[in-house]
């Protein structure tokens, strides 16, 4: 480490201030100052890890070999077997360093919404192993983790304090009179936003964004805060190096307001990354904002909030570009999303453990263009959730599907592209500016689960399905499985990305202006030595792209990274297959 650890006067006089300035912009009437050095002596109990804070440009946060798998702890299962060890076997066996970064979703105690009612926050759910299995995970990968700070369970020993008026939970949590003014409160769900429960102290109606399990933290009392720092010092101890601020959008409520992207959740978030950008591990700050583009971008603050934010409009306008054979919304949204700055960045995906968000389209696909879209992925077998709009009408909220199955055709119906179409979503994907990340249900090419939404009742089911180690590892040993081919390609497209400075997650990034049908981005290393032009068909017909129209520099040699082709003629066209995606690069062609 070439900055030395401090522990002078000095540094945490400094750090105290800043603290001291977050926190009376939260906490006006409150000991700011007193605060300020409980959460000092908190974060670092003695004072050890804490650093001056370095310049964003003196950390190395990520680069062109950061990519990272999504996983719920229990998806890979052995009989006998730990499952958080079982993944790790399988990630050692089959993954290896391919991807070094692994976001293991809620490992915790639960009692709802697999893993996101969270019971514990300081336990590991014992049916899926224990802290060492998660510091063995820790120790190979970069390892990512939830802190689900909106809500929590109302199982949870501090909501039994809330019902039995005890401290400290009895303050905990956030109430309101039903016939407070919420009309303008954004919902994500359909259910009502308040729940009643009887309590010690009377009948209370608990603010409830989630679900009725899923009971909210009141953020207005400084004591939540200061309990969640706790909580986020005990995963660093145990490996945890980047942390994702679950749905932490809705997590100051104030009524008369929509109660989300208020000031004071921004103001939460400045306070952890001022927090972070002072401990001697390199931790990032990753923000779960399935909202409008607009209001996503704002959780970069002025580099002072998120690190990276979620591109949640990417998988929704890529799967309709994909499902239309149309990129023009598409590169909308390439071309509007603004470079991020040093030390911010996007993660990419096209699927998750939730739905395809469709909130993310406001704004940016007509209602008509949604609709058509929508009857589409339910003819592929998916579901679609709602949530509750302004009046009480109720609004579809995500599309629900493996995003395999959601590849299986266009608007036309099935056809024979499947895996091709998926694949050049997962390249588009991979070729965008930001960190890719790849959910394992995409990297396996998993179906619909219908079985576990009939078991659950809920749609998000349908693509959390668990796995058997062996039936697994069986199907990627037989090429001829629909499995095999896809996890080889997608590894295989993954290794050549890693390897190429020009896909550095902050790497120049232009939206090619190229005929009707392809789709396609410039990217420039920060050192400008390599250019890549990366270039898909999103159509089901021949396409022919015409490199003059990407002025290839001459005197440079051009090949695609992917089938090896060289490009010989730089004013002469080059044939895309359905589906099929091209990386030009200038270089000489070298073993990838």
């Amino acid at each position: 480490m070439t900055n030395q650890i401090m522990n002078d006067r000095a540094t945490i006089t400094h750090l105290l201030q800043r603290l001291s300035a977050h926190l009376g912009a939260l906490y006006p009437d409150d000991d700011c100052d007193g605060l300020a050095e409980r959460i000092v002596d908190l974060f670092w109990p003695d004072r050890g890890k804490m650093i001056k804070r370095r310049k964003i440009v003196d950390k190395h946060l990520w680069d062109e070999s950061d990519i990272a798998l999504i996983t719920y702890g229990g998806t890979i299962r052995s009989e006998g077997e730990r499952p958080l060890r079982t993944l790790h076997r399988f990630l050692q066996q089959h993954i290896g360093q391919t991807m070094g970064a692994v976001h293991i979703l809620p490992f915790f105690p639960y009692s709802s919404d697999d893993g996101f009612g969270v019971i514990d926050y300081l336990q590991v759910d014992e049916n899926l192993g224990d802290w060492s299995d998660i510091e063995t995970i820790a120790g190979d990968y970069r390892l990512m983790a939830d802190l689900v700070i909106n809500h929590g369970s109302s199982k949870s020993a501090w909501f039994q304090q809330f019902l039995s008026d005890e401290a400290p939970g009895k303050d905990y949590y956030y109430t309101a009179d039903p016939a407070a003014d919420l009309g303008q409160v954004v919902r994500p769900r359909s259910h009502p936003l308040l729940t009643p429960f009887r309590t010690a102290s009377g009948d209370r109606h608990v603010w409830s964004t989630f679900s009725t399990d899923q009971v909210d933290f009141d953020f207005t009392n400084p004591e939540v805060l200061l309990e969640f720092i706790k909580i986020i010092a005990a995963y660093i101890d145990h490996g945890v190096r980047i942390f994702r601020l679950d749905a932490v959008a809705f997590l100051w409520k104030k009524i008369g307001t929509p109660s989300i992207n208020l000031d004071e959740t921004h103001e939460i978030i400045r306070l952890l990354r001022t927090l972070m950008d002072h401990h001697a591990e390199t931790l990032i700050i990753i923000t779960e904002t399935n909202i409008p583009n607009h209001e996503n971008l704002t959780y970069f603050g002025n580099q002072n909030e998120a690190h990276v934010i979620y591109n949640f409009s990417l998988p929704p306008l890529l799967t309709h570009a994909l499902l239309t054979g149309n990129a023009l919304y598409l590169k909308r949204l390439t071309r509007s999303n603004p470079p991020a700055l040093i030390g911010c960045t996007y993660l990419n995906f096209t699927a998750s453990h939730d739905g395809i968000g469709l909130r993310p389209t406001e704004g940016a696909l007509p209602q008509g263009e949604v609709d058509q879209m929508l009857a589409a992925i339910q003819g592929f077998g998916g579901r679609v959730s709602m949530r509750r709009g302004p009046g009480g009408t109720e609004k579809p909220y995500e599309m629900n599907i493996s995003y395999f199955e959601a590849m299986q055709g266009t608007l036309d119906g099935p056809d024979e592209h499947q895996i091709d179409r998926f694949m050049a979503a997962m390249a588009i994907m991979l070729a965008l500016e930001g960190i890719p990340a790849i959910y394992i249900h995409s990297l396996l090419a998993t179906p619909n689960g219908y079985e576990e939404v009939n078991l659950t009742g809920r749609n998000r089911s349908i693509n959390r399905r668990q796995l058997d180690f062996d039936d697994i590892s069986a199907k990627l040993a037989d090429p001829v499985t629909v499995e095999a081919q896809v996890f080889s390609r997608l590894l295989s497209l993954v290794s050549i990305r890693k390897k190429q400075q020009a896909f550095h997650p902050n790497a120049v990034q232009f939206t090619l202006a190229l005929p009707e049908g392809l789709f396609g981005v410039w990217r420039q290393s920060r050192e400008r030595k390599q250019s890549i032009f990366a270039i898909t068909n999103v159509t089901k017909e021949d396409k022919m792209l015409s490199l003059s129209d990407i002025n290839l520099i001459a005197g440079d040699n051009w090949w695609d990274l992917i089938s090896g082709q060289i490009i010989v003629d730089i004013e002469s066209y080059f044939s895309l297959s359905p589906y099929q995606t091209v990386w030009i690069s200038n270089g000489a062609p070298v073993a990838v």
